[in-house]
């Protein structure tokens, strides 16, 4: 079956036709940052790492660029709040969205470029824009002429003399049009500026995507991407700057819906965030990839702790029964494996992630299926299986084992192990007595606990207990 995506543009599921034959090129809007990242900045990341991962699985060379907007208006009222330098401010909080990437298991860019390092291709697009008659000077600024592009609003299915003014700029006279955005702002007392031919000045948001996506990419590449509330104006204005100068720009449009809190977008403005470093202390960082991506990248996901446990729950049977397969037939090599054609069609289908989902947990359960008989060969096919498709989400429960989960939950792990085996000896002990109150006792405790012990031939084995609110939990091994 062919890769289909939905390209907003077109407003369909279009087949995946890439620009150069075997290779896949993707830009994808990254952080403005001036604050913490929350999950709803890092779902966007996560969609389009599992889109990287799938479209390499399929055999594709992939260049991925994923840009940081290092300075801008906000940055700098932030920086100016806090008594910093608008740049130690950019530093400190472009840190914290690496960190927040690598934390869920996003795969490194292949490029990772700063705003602030492009002001030379931005110079030259706005040369060419104003040369074309698409862009015009006044004062140090310098603007986009909306109405020289007939095409403008497409994107977003909007016609022009409906649209509000620019909000970068509102209620500037000196524009041709209220709807006219900046490409470029004439310097301000006390804030950062590079020299240009039109003055002193800073760039605007939309000009940087459009200068560093055709340094690394070119003037035409196959995927843009990011979040739902980029549409517009940000990846309108991209596409029109680009294209009225004569380049290809993006082939296809993706972009992933919101993570929402009663019902509203997760946001710093309003007040709704929820934190990846303070959500990192309360659940395993696999836990938060497999709950950010479990749905459809471009569904909203309404945040609740309930749903989050689910996940967690969820997540525990996969490892659950890699754990007790490889306990029974060892770790299989690292080496690819097929996935199930079902699983295949599903992520081929727009990246139909639930359904490929539904799939890993089918094959878990006819592997535990086949625990219980103790088929070692239906055993194997099954983790096998379900190890090569966590793998081509990022899931891959003996790949976070391998990595410590980030170091914290392996230090986590490692003590909770030593404690719960002290209790099974203590239990042991009790046994060997036949003092069986006091080992029901501890087996008890340890199920209050969330621990449940399993008697096997080869002595006690613990796992984590499933407690979602739902009686299937149990039921659903």
């Amino acid at each position: 079956m062919t890769l289909r995506l939905y390209d907003t543009a077109t407003r369909s599921v279009r087949d995946f036709v890439p620009l150069v034959d075997g290779h896949a090129s993707i830009y994808y809007c990254g952080a403005t940052v001036q604050g913490a990242p929350h999950i709803g900045h890092l779902r966007s990341g996560l969609n389009f790492d599992i889109l990287r991962r799938w479209l390499s699985h399929r055999g594709y060379d992939v260049t991925m660029v994923r840009n940081i907007t290092d300075i801008d208006d906000k940055i700098i009222a932030k920086a100016a709040e806090v008594g910093r330098p608008w740049w130690a401010h950019a530093a400190l909080y472009e840190q914290a969205f690496r960190d927040g990437y690598q934390t869920l298991g996003c795969l490194p860019p292949t490029v990772e470029p700063r705003a602030t390092g492009h002001v030379t291709e931005m110079i030259t697009l706005m040369q060419r824009l104003i040369d074309s008659a698409h862009a015009y000077p006044v004062a140090g600024d310098v603007y986009f002429d909306v109405r020289s592009f007939p095409d403008y609003g497409a994107l977003s299915g909007q016609r022009i003399d409906e649209m509000l003014p620019a909000g970068d700029s509102v209620g500037d006279s000196r524009k041709r049009d209220p709807r006219d955005f900046a490409l470029w702002k004439a310097a301000k007392p006390g804030e950062p500026s590079w020299p240009t031919p039109w003055g002193e000045g800073r760039p605007g948001w939309h000009l940087e995507c459009s200068a560093m996506a055709g340094k690394y990419l070119g003037q035409e590449f196959d995927i843009h991407g990011g979040g739902l509330d980029l549409i517009f104006p940000h990846h309108e204005n991209e596409l029109a700057q680009s294209v009225a100068v004569g380049d290809g720009f993006a082939r296809y449009w993706l972009h992933n819906g919101w993570v929402t809190m009663a019902g509203e977008k997760m946001s710093k403005s309003l007040g709704n965030t929820v934190e990846v470093s303070a959500m990192a202390r309360q659940w395993r960082p696999v836990e938060l990839r497999y709950y950010l991506g479990a749905a459809h990248y471009r569904s909203a996901i309404e945040y609740s702790p309930a749903a989050l446990k689910e996940a967690s729950v969820a997540y525990a049977k996969i490892e659950n029964f890699v754990r007790r397969a490889v306990e029974l037939v060892g770790e299989p090599a690292r080496e690819p494996a097929d996935l199930p054609d079902v699983f295949g069609k599903a992520m081929d289908d727009d990246l139909g992630v639930p359904q490929a989902l539904a799939v890993v947990h089918n094959t878990r359960r006819e592997g535990n299926s086949a625990l219980e008989r103790g088929d070692k060969k239906a055993v194997d096919a099954a983790l096998r299986q379900v190890l090569a498709m966590t793998g081509a989400l990022g899931l891959n429960p003996l790949d976070w084992q391998a990595t410590g989960d980030t170091g914290r939950q392996a230090t986590l792990t490692s003590t909770v192990d030593r404690l719960v085996r002290l209790a099974l000896q203590q239990r042991q002990d009790a046994r060997s007595r036949k003092d069986y109150a006091a080992s029901d006792a501890i087996r008890d405790a340890l199920a209050e606990a969330g621990v449940l012990v399993e008697d096997t031939p080869d002595g006690p084995r613990w796992t984590v207990a499933p407690t979602t609110h739902s009686a299937d939990a149990q039921r659903d091994r």
